[in-house]
């Protein structure tokens, strides 16, 4: 494959890519809370600075919490939240887990997801009861943007996962399912290919496997 020519690094999205998701979920759930849909970038989030700001780690969970309360014209608890918002999480296919399993003989995986303190735990979770060990003993290194402070397509996002990583972006090959985000990997100097709607990542390997 032309596009892994000299990649010794691979750096993986998460949902979408990796974690099968449906933000429908997520958004009828808060709709029966009683929330209004302000559905933002993909369909994938409400466009809503308390998402944004959970996302970038800006505020903690009981927050976040609080926040979306304001949004909401039902009473709610923090655990009717907490399932809401993680129902679009749904599952990781073994044949991705045995994808990561082979490409880690050959090069070195990262994972670099949008994502918030709530949704990690959860997703987390899911993979450990499915598979039974840690997802993150399947990478190198783990970035999340409410860890690191910024979120794709930003430039200092990449820059910092570099940074961090210790990578060199002409040796790295980025991998996500918003062409935004691959934009902005590429306009750091990574190579990106973009996971097109109905594609999965699984068969872009399949050539190379």
């Amino acid at each position: 494959m032309e596009i892994l020519k000299g990649i010794r690094n691979i750096v993986f999205d998460l949902g979408g890519v990796l974690l099968n998701i449906n933000p429908k979920r997520t958004i009828e759930a808060f709709g029966q809370l009683g929330m209004e849909q302000l559905i933002g970038d993909k369909g994938l989030t409400y466009d809503h600075a308390i998402f944004y700001l959970m996302e970038q780690g800006k505020i903690t969970p009981d927050q976040f919490r609080d926040g979306v309360r304001k949004l909401l014209t039902n009473e709610v608890t923090n655990e009717q939240i907490d399932l809401a918002w993680t129902a679009m999480l749904l599952d990781f296919p073994k044949i991705r887990v045995e994808l990561l399993q082979k490409l880690s003989h050959k090069f070195d995986l990262y994972l670099f997801s949008n994502t918030n303190a709530i949704h990690v735990e959860k997703y987390q979770s899911i993979f450990r009861n499915q598979h039974g060990f840690e997802v993150s003993s399947l990478f190198k290194k783990v970035f999340h943007s409410n860890e690191i402070g910024y979120r794709k397509p930003t430039f200092e996002s990449y820059q910092e996962i570099i940074l961090l990583s210790g990578i060199r972006p002409e040796e790295s090959l980025f991998i996500d399912d918003s062409l935004p985000n691959v934009e902005g990997a590429i306009a750091c100097g990574l190579k990106g290919f973009w996971l097109q709607p109905g594609e999965k990542v699984e068969e872009f390997f399949e050539q190379y496997l």
